[in-house]
């Protein structure tokens, strides 16, 4: 088994390496990796329903699409992602044991009894510090994991703090559950550099033909350019949600203005504006600029600043009408 540790935190680019190493790497492989600040959603999932994207655009925070289904979860420097990228004619789909199993083992030597609860989640005294996700692609199993070490929950809290009943759609829905860091619970100090050198003794025991592996510059340019083409880019993290529906209100100088959207692909394939506003000309000409374009915010704000808006609603601001549709 190769041992990778990435020394990038951007998550864009970490993402891209799993990828880069399913498809291009054909031995077992171990990989760790720490994130700044981001959130990962699952590969069903609708972004837009899982974030909250005031929180999100203010701070900056990526937000990345992962190549595995489950929930989406947020990462900072306070936690840190395994992966196991490998063959296995055993494994099963939708089997989580094997492979958290040395997390678990970690853990419980420092007396602390976690977990595999449900289908894919590690918990201390009930509470969740790992979620796992599994994909089975061309054979070769990948399975990954967020262990929450010492991160700051109160991002975690508002980043994905949402309004269930905005979206109407059939997309993956994330299970919000109590969350809790494995550094609250042990006896003595343990630093997380520590931390996971013990997760990596133990795997080293467990696949005893294991040998540190360092990407070359070519693989690097070459995750590079996955991260920039693939990861970074709105279509995927943005456009791939499956088609959903979204109704808000707001109330205005110039009076409530109602919305209602739809987004199939991430392009909005019908808006209609309602309300008790006074307009001067019909917001329909609004909705026919709209439709068509990715329902994506400093496209839609962009295109908010060009147009009129007093003139089709009365006293609003560019803000207003932008709150609706995010």
């Amino acid at each position: 088994m190769l041992f990778i540790v990435s020394d990038s935190n951007y998550a864009p680019y970490n993402i891209a390496t799993e990828e880069y190493v399913l498809e291009n790497i054909f031995e077992d492989v171990f990989l760790i990796y720490i994130n700044a600040p981001s959130i990962i959603v699952g590969k069903h999932q609708n972004t837009l329903a899982e974030i909250n994207q005031d929180y999100v655009q203010k701070r900056g925070i990526p937000v990345v699409r992962r190549l595995t289904g489950g929930g989406a979860v947020f990462h900072d420097l306070g936690n840190f992602n395994f992966s196991f990228i490998v063959k296995d004619e055993e494994d099963k789909p939708f089997a989580f044991a094997k492979y958290t199993r040395p997390i678990l083992d970690v853990i419980n030597s420092l007396g602390v009894d976690a977990r595999l609860e449900g289908r894919n989640d590690l918990t201390i005294e009930g509470m969740k510090f790992s979620g796992n996700a599994k994909a089975i692609i061309n054979g070769r199993t990948l399975q990954h994991g967020t262990i929450l070490f010492e991160s700051q929950i109160s991002d975690l809290s508002e980043s994905l703090k949402t309004n269930p009943l905005k979206f109407k759609d059939k997309a993956v829905k994330s299970i919000r559950s109590r969350v809790t860091n494995v550094s609250d619970h042990l006896s003595q100090p343990l630093g997380m550099d520590e931390f996971i050198g013990l997760i990596q003794q133990r795997v080293r025991e467990l696949y005893t033909e294991s040998v540190d592996y360092h990407f070359s510059g070519a693989e690097r340019a070459a995750i590079q350019e996955l991260s920039e083409r693939k990861y970074e880019s709105w279509e995927w993290n943005y456009g791939h949600s499956p088609s959903y529906a979204t109704h808000q209100g707001v109330r205005t100088g110039a009076g409530t203005i109602e919305m209602y959207l739809q987004v199939k692909q991430g392009i909005i394939t019908g808006i209609r504006f309602y309300g008790d506003y006074f307009g001067l000309k019909d917001s329909s000409e609004l909705e026919a600029a709209l439709t068509g374009l990715p329902h994506e915010r400093n496209i839609i704000q962009s295109l908010l600043s060009q147009k009129p808006l007093q003139d089709y609603f009365g006293p609003v601001q560019v803000d207003d009408i932008l709150g609706l549709m995010f």
